[in-house]
């Protein structure tokens, strides 16, 4: 079982979790407890895995090599910031594919709800089942969360953007659902 993280100070972390928008390769400060998994640095092979997507069938990370692989990690489906975030990746989706850039969803909701979730907002492109948060805990996005007063452990929202040869360029942390989608085509543009 994944050791809770804890609170966030606003000071920058080591490998664990950062405090800002984006994660820089430098790094410096805490180190994760030993249950719990570092976010993975830009410049480090993004960890495969196999999950089920919406359709209940399996699919692999590493299948999508030879493009680059946006993989955001979103707490819900069907909750307002996480269907603002994924209907702004269908509304700029026709951007990502003339990049040949391929977008993947992780979130620890069942085949069903992904699937549920697709079809009522008409998401072009796969959502992923991590209903053990086994993929999000190796990713370092699983942690100590806080709402309303109350803690409690879940997905840190992250998304990681990959090259096509499975390396990290960049990590976004605490993003902003409604603008991410402008931030990742913006980051993809400069990298071109």
């Amino acid at each position: 079982m994944t050791k809770a993280r804890p609170k966030e100070s606003g000071k920058p972390a080591g490998p664990s979790r950062g405090t800002g928008d984006q994660r820089s390769a430098q790094g410096g400060g805490s180190t994760p407890n030993a249950t719990e998994s570092a976010l993975p640095l830009p410049g480090s092979m993004a960890p495969d895995f196999v999950l089920e997507d919406e359709l209940g069938a399996e699919r692999r990370l590493s299948e999508f090599r030879g493009k680059p692989v946006v993989l955001y990690f979103y707490p819900a489906d069907d909750t307002p910031g996480c269907t603002k975030e994924a209907c702004n990746f269908r509304d700029d989706y026709s951007m990502y594919t003339k990049a040949g850039v391929v977008v993947l969803g992780i979130s620890p909701d069942s085949v069903g709800s992904h699937a549920k979730f697709k079809a009522k907002y008409n998401l072009p492109f796969t959502l992923l089942a991590d209903p053990g948060h086994t993929i999000c805990s190796k990713y370092g996005v699983w942690g100590a969360k806080q709402f309303m007063g109350r803690s409690f452990d879940g997905v840190l929202r992250t998304t990681f953007l990959i090259d096509r040869t499975g390396r990290i360029l960049r990590v976004f942390e605490k993003v902003r659902p409604a603008q991410h989608s402008a931030e990742i085509l913006s980051e993809l543009a400069a990298l071109a």
